[in-house]
């Protein structure tokens, strides 16, 4: 087997976000880009010789030819194995699942989860370690070191790999296991929940449903999941056919992009569960008959109603939560006497946490939810988790979240996003705002008196490890909240969120419309960060 060693030179945008690297396809595109970044892994990486590594992404454009070109590259750096979900393809939450299941040493993951895909849209890439779970910021920052000074890769010259024909196969030095995408994740889900209750409830009529796989990686999973072994009618899965562009769709599953299960789940004749799922199916949202229910909600009433569910029958050891997410499940922890935590947003932050055994569930209000089956967080499951719940109490969704509301009290929750802003823009309003912080705390606004203000850092309790400049909170003594981030999951300029929160404990308040609840809370946000101001812009791009 020839190994060609190339000389190159670094480029100077390669630091991973909360979520690995993503930038749009014509930027991989690039001479040495991808190449750079994959060495840098390798690199970053102790005893990588004669390990497996998992590969596979979520379809979207660019995906073969980047598994073909890491191929060539494990095999030049001595990889033993590469374990390849059928055509290239994984969710990440079955890649995950199977670096666990088959004790790999890693895996590459090949998403920008749910951002737009086509020849001109967006492109992912991140290594997961052992645990199955994102690399760690320790991983991510020597990572991001190596990108910068490197000079060469290594690349063997073999032929491209069928990713289409199950089976082992040896190529130069490497051997190559292409496995069904779909079926120990399968096998996986029919362990955790009570399969033969829900095919009871579809197969009577009594659960009708509509999942929405947004032309996306979820689409075969949830045929095979909710067609072929729970027994719904093929109909009841929409936009199911993969495709690189995603149909030319924004596969975010909200109600802003997913309007046909909107549509459908506001109707006369609307299903008794509508679901959606993202780009590499870790992200879900969940409907009920004229209702959607909000991801810092869902992730409540999961650990509220864990007990339900065969896999957490004996109970759950914690929860925790992103730092914007709505306090909700921090009420559920406290009347169940269960450990809560707040950390940074990114799903690499639950994974000490759940690999000590600290938590069971966890979530973010960015629409996704796990538990410690996977180191991901994994759409299917938490679609899953609600039917088995709908199925278990025999209650619809809208009577479920309810009754949540009348124990619980309900935390009004919203977040405000204003999509690729000016980086320098984006800068000088948080610049503005932390000049601020110093002299909130005691200052009154309406009925809003500023209990904290500050720049949220988190210490994990497991390591030790400190992470600072993780967004900027205000939190009142009312117990309303507002929180200011800008994300790391875009591609162009900034995207700033504005996540506002409001709890009510009084049921005959319960229904109120968010944004009207929350119409205070939203102009005191404008007044402290002046985006519209600022950006002249009138309205944020998305409000969830």
């Amino acid at each position: 087997m020839q190994i060609d060693i190339i000389t190159t030179t670094p480029f100077d945008d390669q630091k991973p976000g909360t979520s690995g690297l993503r930038k749009k396809v014509t930027v991989f595109q690039q001479a040495n880009y991808l190449e750079n970044f994959v060495q840098s892994i390798f690199n970053s990486l102790d005893d990588l010789k004669g390990k497996t590594l998992v590969l596979g992404g979520d379809g979207r454009y660019y995906n073969r030819q980047a598994i073909q070109t890491i191929i060539k590259m494990a095999a030049a750096n001595d990889v033993a194995g590469l374990i390849i979900g059928q055509g290239g393809l994984f969710s990440t939450p079955a890649a995950s699942n199977i670096i666990r299941k088959y004790q790999a040493f890693g895996g590459i993951v090949l998403s920008a989860s749910h951002n737009p895909g086509g020849p001109d849209e967006d492109f992912g890439i991140k290594y997961n370690v052992s645990n199955g779970g994102p690399a760690p910021e320790k991983f991510t920052d020597a990572l991001f070191e190596n990108t910068k000074t490197i000079k060469e890769y290594k690349i063997a010259k073999i032929d491209d790999v069928d990713l289409d024909q199950i089976g082992e196969q040896q190529t130069g030095n490497i051997k190559i296991n292409i496995v069904d995408s779909v079926a120990d994740y399968a096998e996986l889900m029919a362990q955790i929940f009570d399969f033969d209750l829900l095919k009871s409830c579809i197969g009577s009529g009594y659960i009708s449903l509509c999942f929405d796989a947004m032309h996306a990686i979820t689409g075969p999973y949830a045929k095979h999941i909710l067609v072929d072994v729970l027994g719904a009618s093929p109909d009841s899965i929409i936009n199911a056919e993969p495709k690189e562009d995603f149909g030319g769709g924004h596969p975010d599953p909200n109600m802003a992009h997913a309007k046909e299960l909107t549509e459908i789940m506001f109707s006369d004749q609307a299903p008794t569960f509508g679901a959606a799922s993202d780009g590499d199916g870790d992200r879900n949202m969940v409907m009920g008959a004229g209702i959607f229910v909000t991801p810092s909600d869902s992730l409540a009433i999961i650990a509220a109603n864990a007990k339900s569910i065969p896999a957490y029958s004996k109970g759950i050891s914690g929860v925790a939560r992103s730092m914007p997410t709505s306090q909700a499940v921090d009420r559920v922890a406290a009347k169940q006497n269960l450990a809560c935590f707040e950390t940074p947003t990114g799903w690499k932050y639950f994974g000490n946490l759940l690999d000590a055994g600290k938590i069971t569930i966890c979530g973010e209000e960015s629409f996704g939810t796990g538990s410690d089956h996977v180191r991901e967080k994994d759409g299917l499951w938490a679609v899953l988790f609600w039917l088995n719940l709908v199925a278990r109490r025999r209650q619809p969704v809208a009577e479920i979240v309810q009754e949540h509301w009348r124990q619980y009290g309900r935390d009004i929750y919203c977040r405000h996003d204003y999509e690729a802003v000016d980086a320098k823009i984006a800068n000088e309003i948080f610049d503005h705002l932390k000049q601020q912080l110093s002299g909130l705390a005691g200052q009154s606004f309406g009925e809003n008196t500023v209990d904290y203000a500050d720049i949220f850092s988190y210490t994990d309790p497991v390591d030790q490890s400190v992470s600072h400049n993780q967004g900027i909170r205000i939190g009142f003594t009312n117990g309303s909240r507002m929180v200011f981030r800008l994300s790391g999951t875009g591609t162009v300029g900034a995207t700033l969120r504005i996540y506002l929160e409001k709890f009510e404990a009084d049921a005959d308040k319960h229904d109120q419309d968010a944004q009207e609840a929350l119409a205070e809370l939203i102009e005191l946000a404008e007044q402290f960060c002046q985006v519209k101001q600022r950006t002249g812009r009138t309205a944020p791009d998305v409000i969830t």
